[in-house]
């Protein structure tokens, strides 16, 4: 009903989605459909020399189950382009993070711009999970006109994925069962980066969610250190979420009008 009402009364009811072979992108194409119809959806795969050959096959497997139109274009000549480009320009060798970086920008680039071309809008695949902890790139993977997953938990998006499945299977079981990763570098995970999800995921449906502080949430048996990373993550990600699309409210409390915090603060709950 968001996707559907969101689309058709802006009189656009084209979109695009962005296609990893992920659960995320998965779930919101799945759900497009569901909206708008196969026809008003169209895919695009963006591979680079990290996306493994499961996420190729996740994706194939994903399009044909949803019968949808899926564009592939590879983005590692851009991604290579904008390196050397920046390298020459400060004159020293781009690595890392910036890297990584490059890849989502070009990526989100891609996507707007064939919406531009095909009068379509973005769904955002990013979920609250990752909205709470700034695990996006801005300009990249957090483009888009609506945030479909922005007030889903991750274990909340698999339970949807499980929901969508049924009778009938249309996400592929690879997308549920793997490690979920951005596949901007070889061997990611995104516990790499974040506190594994099922530990994650409690911790932020709490505290944004029922309004539980540090200490009520050490109360309720988390472990000391690991509440201070997260709500800390969440604190320093505000200026992230001030800039993401709005997204689709599910919950009693989404990021946004519910849970709202400075931009920048230098506060502490525990001072």
């Amino acid at each position: 009903l968001g996707i559907r009402d969101f689309c058709t009364k802006l009189g656009c009811p084209r979109v695009i989605v962005g296609l990893s072979g992920g659960i995320d992108s998965a779930v919101v194409a799945a759900l497009a459909v569901r909206a708008l119809g196969a026809a008003a959806l169209t895919g695009v795969a963006m591979p680079s020399r990290h996306t493994s050959a499961e996420s190729f096959q996740d994706v194939a497997d994903l399009v044909r189950a949803l019968g949808i139109r899926c564009l592939e274009i590879p983005i590692d000549d851009l991604a290579d382009g904008f390196t050397t480009a920046l390298g020459r320009g400060m004159s020293a060798q781009p690595s890392g993070l910036t890297i990584e970086n490059f890849q989502a920008r070009i990526r989100g680039t891609l996507l707007m711009g064939l919406a531009n071309q095909e009068n379509a809008l973005v769904l955002n695949t990013g979920n609250k999970s990752e909205g709470a902890a700034g695990y996006c790139t801005l300009y990249g993977d957090a483009v888009g006109a609506l945030g479909v997953l922005g007030d889903l938990t991750k274990d909340q998006v698999y339970a949807v994925a499980h929901a969508l499945n049924a009778p009938v299977r249309v996400i592929p079981e690879h997308s549920i069962t793997r490690a979920p990763s951005a596949e901007l570098r070889p061997g990611q995970r995104d516990d790499d980066s974040l506190p594994p999800y099922p530990s994650l995921d409690p911790i932020v449906r709490l505290h944004v969610e029922q309004g539980l502080d540090r200490a009520a949430l050490v109360a309720e048996g988390f472990d000391d250190a690991l509440v201070t990373q997260v709500l800390t993550m969440i604190a320093r990600s505000e200026f992230k979420r001030r800039q993401v699309p709005p997204a689709i409210v599910v919950s009693e409390r989404a990021f946004g009008h519910g849970h709202r915090l400075p931009v920048v603060q230098r506060f502490r709950e525990d001072a």
